[in-house]
C-alpha cells in the first residue's frame, strides 16, 4: 500500500542517516586510526530514498513544461490603452498620407499629416496625465513617427520635391536604428526565446528612451516634411530658401540624434538587468 511504502521508506532513510553519522561520530573518535568511509549500502539506501520519486527528472533541468510555467510567469502589461490606440491610429494614417501626396491631394495629406502630430502631442500628455505609460508604448510612439517619416521621405523623394542625398540619410539612419532595436529586442526577452514571445509586445523586455537631440530632430523633420508636404498650397511667397536651409540642418541633427543613441548611457533599459541591479 503507497502509505505502509512511504513509512518503510521513511524508516530506512532514518536508519541510513544513523549508519552514516554513527561512522562519522567513530571517525572523529578515535584520531590515531584512519578515518573510515561510511557503509556503501548505507549511502546508496540514503540516495535512493531522498532522490526524486518515480524518475523525475534534475528540476535545475529545462524541460517543455517548465518552459511554460516560466512563460507564464513573465509579467504581462495592458496594451489597450488610450494613448497606445491614438499611436496606432497614427501609424496606420502613413500609408494613407504617403498615397494622397503621390496622388496630389495635398489639402487632404496635410489635414491628415496635421492630425498625425496633434495625436503625438496628446497620446503623450495622456499617458503622463493620468498614469497609462506602458513599455509597449515606448516602443510604437517613436514607431509611428518613424514609419510616417519614412513612407513621406520616400513619397517626397519620388515626386522630386525632397533631394535624394536627405531622404537617404534620413532612412539610413532609421534602418540602422530598427536593426539595433531587433537586436536588443532579442537579447533582453525573457526565456523562452520563440517568435511568438518576440512579438507580443506585452511581454515588456527593454525600454527605449529618445535622447534630447533625437527629440530635437524629430521636431524638425515633421517640420521639414510637414512644410514640403504643404508647400504647394502656397501662393505668393518664395520659400525655397528657407527649405533648402531646413534640409541642410535637418540631415546635421539626424547624424546627430543616430550617434547619441550609441554613446548615451541610458538611452535603451535592459529590464531584466535594472530588476537585478535594484536587488
Amino acid at each position: 500500500m503507497p502509505w505502509l511504502m512511504r513509512a518503510e521508506n521513511s524508516r530506512l532513510v532514518r536508519s541510513a542517516a544513523k549508519s552514516v553519522a554513527g561512522s562519522a561520530a567513530v571517525g572523529s573518535a578515535t584520531p590515531s586510526c584512519e578515518r573510515q568511509p561510511p557503509p556503501a549500502r548505507s549511502l546508496t539506501a540514503l540516495r535512493h530514498f531522498s532522490s526524486l520519486p518515480d524518475g523525475s527528472p534534475d528540476p535545475d533541468k529545462k524541460t517543455p513544461l517548465s518552459k511554460r510555467v516560466l512563460a507564464s510567469l513573465t509579467p504581462h502589461e495592458n496594451i489597450y490603452t488610450l494613448p497606445n490606440l491614438l499611436t496606432l491610429s497614427r501609424l496606420l494614417a502613413a500609408p494613407l498620407i504617403g498615397s494622397l501626396v503621390l496622388h496630389d491631394q495635398h489639402a487632404w495629406a496635410v489635414a491628415l499629416f496635421a492630425y498625425a502630430g496633434i495625436t503625438d502631442l496628446v497620446d503623450g500628455y495622456i499617458a503622463r496625465r493620468w498614469k497609462l505609460q506602458t513599455v509597449v508604448g515606448t516602443v510604437i510612439d517613436p514607431m509611428a513617427d518613424k514609419t510616417l517619416m519614412t513612407v513621406l521621405t520616400v513619397c517626397l523623394a519620388v515626386k522630386g520635391a525632397l533631394p535624394v542625398w536627405l531622404a537617404t540619410i534620413i532612412l539610413g539612419r532609421d534602418v540602422l536604428l530598427g536593426i539595433a532595436a531587433i537586436y536588443y529586442r532579442y537579447i533582453s526577452l525573457p526565456p523562452p526565446k520563440t517568435l511568438a514571445r518576440y512579438w507580443d509586445f506585452s511581454l515588456p523586455s527593454a525600454e527605449v528612451h529618445p535622447t534630447g537631440i533625437s527629440k530635437v530632430n524629430t521636431a524638425l523633420q515633421l517640420a521639414l516634411i510637414g512644410g514640403t508636404v504643404g508647400m504647394p498650397l502656397v501662393t505668393g511667397v518664395d520659400l525655397r530658401g528657407l527649405m533648402v536651409g531646413m534640409q541642410y540642418l535637418v540631415a546635421t541633427t539626424t547624424v546627430w540624434s543616430g550617434a547619441s543613441y550609441i554613446y548615451t548611457k541610458d538611452a535603451v533599459k535592459i529590464l531584466s538587468q535594472e530588476e537585478n541591479t535594484r536587488k
